[in-house]
């Protein structure tokens, strides 16, 4: 895999390079309420600038239907984007129109461009691969060398993530070899305790988030792999359900219990310490000021719902978190948008910071909670940018996007 080091070894002095970058970032009307990938995408453009390449970047926002829509725009990312780069950033007012080869052919050296988002066009996401091949023709046009640097995007086989790199001399960017290499180090096999072998242990995975189903196949792919799972967030709820408690009106999937009940058995067979709540904060209904207290995890008013773990859960899992060597974390222990709520989520965090693991971020609402709730970044060994694409990383499936620039 040719990677940046080697495009700017080559040269790229007055050379055009399309960067596929990842710039999904959550927005509040046109306000950027999480910069985190608009920072995580800076040092590939910076070096790319600095060695006096034009720079042409494409990247997605929201999920628009296959045309434009102004409330996806991508202009307050091009406006952050300037700021934190310290230049103007050119916003082609469309994907691959007259406005987009007019704003590339004005770029000088150094210069950084922004085409509107790629999803406005309904090739992006084509399952045709012909569709998907003549939109990638026209981003090709564009461009002598492609970098691919949006880790949150190459488990997609799209148009920009995918298709183009086939067209043009292809470079895993910065931020994709870093995240590959923090996974590999997640996923790696041989003896406990042996980095160049394998994972370090204690090896214990934290999920959370709402959905069991979101996560099948990385729980089942865990199971054989690491020393303790840590269940926690609106999934937790199918795992109380699944050993016959009560959980009210918390979150729950009802067809998901069958399997749920095979990953308990699974973690037992195995000598898996699969924990769950032991208690949490069930509140009369889903609110940033609902009503609700302390009860056990296992008598859950039928009234009410779970929207945090509680402060022995936290407890617990800190205490599970604190002689690891490896960590990995995905999806919030509660609704942390609403402070009231955000205790379970903060603690775990915390733990990571506190302990001496290689402790990994999995991206996404994960990312997001520890910015939002003030943590420091650098407490963590990596916060990845990719949420769907570390779980299927770690679920063992191959990623399209990191698999065409392997030849």
């Amino acid at each position: 895999m040719k990677t940046l080091a080697d495009l700017l070894a080559e040269g790229v002095s007055g050379r055009r390079v399309l960067v596929r970058a990842d710039l999904n970032v959550p927005l509040d009307g046109e306000t950027i309420t999480d910069d985190g990938r608009v920072r995580a995408s800076l040092p590939t453009i910076q070096q790319l600038t600095g060695a006096g390449a034009r720079v042409v970047v494409t990247a997605h926002l929201g999920r628009p239907k296959g045309e434009p829509d102004p409330k996806f725009s991508l202009k307050p990312v091009a406006k952050r984007l300037g700021e934190l780069l310290g230049k103007d950033v050119k916003l082609a007012a469309d994907v691959t129109g007259e406005s987009a080869k007019a704003t590339v052919g004005s770029l000088a050296d150094g210069d950084v461009a922004l085409l509107e988002n790629i999803r406005f066009d309904a090739r992006e996401t084509s399952k045709d691969e012909a569709e998907r091949g003549a939109l990638a023709d026209e981003l090709a046009q564009f461009a002598d060398a492609f970098v691919s640097d949006g880790f949150g995007v190459v488990h997609r086989k799209q148009a920009s993530v995918f298709d183009v790199a086939k067209r043009l001399p292809h470079y895993a960017g910065g931020l994709v070899l870093a995240e590959v290499e923090v996974l590999h180090k997640l996923t790696a096999s041989g003896g406990a305790g042996n980095q160049a072998t394998g994972t370090e242990r204690p090896y214990v995975v934290v999920l959370g988030g709402a959905k069991v189903s979101d996560k099948l196949g990385v729980i089942a792919n865990l199971l054989t792999k690491v020393d303790r799972l840590l269940i926690g967030g609106g999934m937790a709820y199918t795992f109380l359900k699944a050993q016959g408690h009560e959980v009210g009106q918390s979150l729950l999937q009802e067809d998901q219990l069958d399997q749920v009940r095979g990953f308990l058995e699974d973690a037992e067979k195995r000598g898996v310490e699969l924990l769950l709540p032991v208690d949490v904060l069930a509140a009369t209904e889903f609110g940033p000021d609902a009503p609700h207290e302390v009860v056990a995890a296992t008598e859950i008013p039928a009234d009410r719902q779970g929207l945090d773990i509680g402060p022995k859960t936290r407890e617990l899992f800190a205490s599970k978190l604190a002689d690891a060597a490896t960590v990995f974390w995905n999806g919030p222990m509660g609704v942390f948008e609403f402070e009231a709520f955000a205790g379970g989520t903060r603690a775990v965090a915390q733990a990571l910071v506190d302990s001496k693991a290689f402790s990994v971020v999995g991206g996404g609402d994960s990312a997001a909670a520890v910015r939002q709730l003030g943590l420091p970044e650098d407490g963590f060994s990596h916060i990845s940018t990719g949420g769907g694409a570390s779980l299927e990383f770690l679920e063992g499936k191959q990623l399209p996007g990191v698999q065409v620039l392997e030849d």
